[in-house]
């Protein structure tokens, strides 16, 4: 296991070594001049150059890419161009409203969304199993950002039961956690039935019934048990969407978390921000991938067989 998890640590730095790349590429191509915003529209050319020299905007595009790598070893993301001020702290000061945000998303989606699976199985072709697809296809095909302001609309302006914007309170964390839940919940939803339906007509499941089992123990225990495996990796997956949506959710509940942060960061062309927040973000989400990879492995037997085999097979080969 050890192994495995070398050689996945391993492979997550070219990975993230590309996104850096790409995100620095692109913000060079996009239209705009950072060192025109700082010095302001009647700053003069002379000022202007200096100001580029000085924070090294006129390097190559290359050099400017290796020297952030080179900060970024150290544990220095640089600093913002605009306000002056290391871009670490400020990431490491927002990034808990984001993670708070993803986290109870996820945990409130699960709650919902298995729960509503389970359900539609066992009910398959009947109006309540209908009535679930139906409802988290609305969900799944609604984006996140319009529900978003649609929650707004509904309980912060028409009937004013929650706050529009800001988290001072913990009413302040309802709307986004719901808006970025409601589409994981329905798309957890789906794939929950669909494990369910598959599981039930496996070999072990009609034993199960030949032996006289009641079909409550076939469903909740055997049936169950197994169809929520895959359901780690998915759920592990959908974080990372959660992380993104996280993100359109600040701006539009006016959260202070790395999605405000990135959006400013972008207005203002700000390298140091955008490069930072992206590969932050990147990391934990290869982070976590790589946990629910190592989860997974334990939690199916399967798998957990196979890798004590190859370990073995691999011991025979040395000695």
């Amino acid at each position: 296991m050890a192994r495995y998890i070398i050689k996945r640590l391993l492979m997550m730095i070219p990975i993230l070594l590309g996104i850096s790349l790409i995100v620095l590429v692109f913000i060079d191509l996009a239209p705009g001049d950072p060192v025109r915003i700082m010095a302001g529209a009647i700053a003069e050319p002379e000022e202007v150059a200096r100001l580029r020299e000085e924070l090294h905007m006129d390097d190559p595009l290359l050099v400017r890419y290796v020297r952030f790598l080179g900060g970024v070893v150290q544990g220095d993301f640089g600093k913002s161009l605009i306000t002056r001020t290391p871009v670490g702290p400020d990431i490491m000061r927002r990034f808990p409203y984001t993670l708070s945000i993803a986290a109870m998303s996820i945990v409130l989606a699960v709650i919902i969304g298995i729960p509503i699976g389970i359900y539609a199985a066992t009910h398959q072709y009947s109006w309540k199993d209908n009535t679930a697809i139906l409802g988290s296809l609305v969900c799944v095909s609604m984006p996140s950002f319009w529900l978003a302001l649609l929650l707004v609309n509904l309980f912060a302006v028409r009937f004013r039961l929650l706050p529009v914007s800001g988290i001072e309170t913990w009413k302040g964390w309802i709307l986004p956690v719901c808006s970025l839940a409601l589409g994981t919940a329905a798309g957890l939803a789906r794939q929950t039935r669909s494990n369910m339906l598959e599981v039930i007509r496996q070999d072990f499941v009609t034993t199960a019934r030949a032996k006289g089992q009641s079909e409550r123990i076939i469903k909740y225990k055997h049936a169950l048990k197994n169809a929520c495996i895959p359901l780690v990796l998915i759920i592990g997956s959908m974080f990372g969407g959660a992380l993104g949506g996280a993100l359109i959710a600040e701006v539009i509940y006016s959260i202070p978390g790395l999605g405000q942060f990135t959006l400013i960061g972008l207005t203002n062309r700000d390298y140091p921000v955008i490069q930072s927040s992206v590969l932050f973000l990147s990391t934990i989400f290869c982070i976590v991938m790589l946990l629910i990879d190592i989860a997974f492995a334990f939690i199916d037997p399967r798998i957990r067989s196979q890798f004590f085999k190859q370990k073995k097979r691999t011991e025979e080969a040395v000695s």
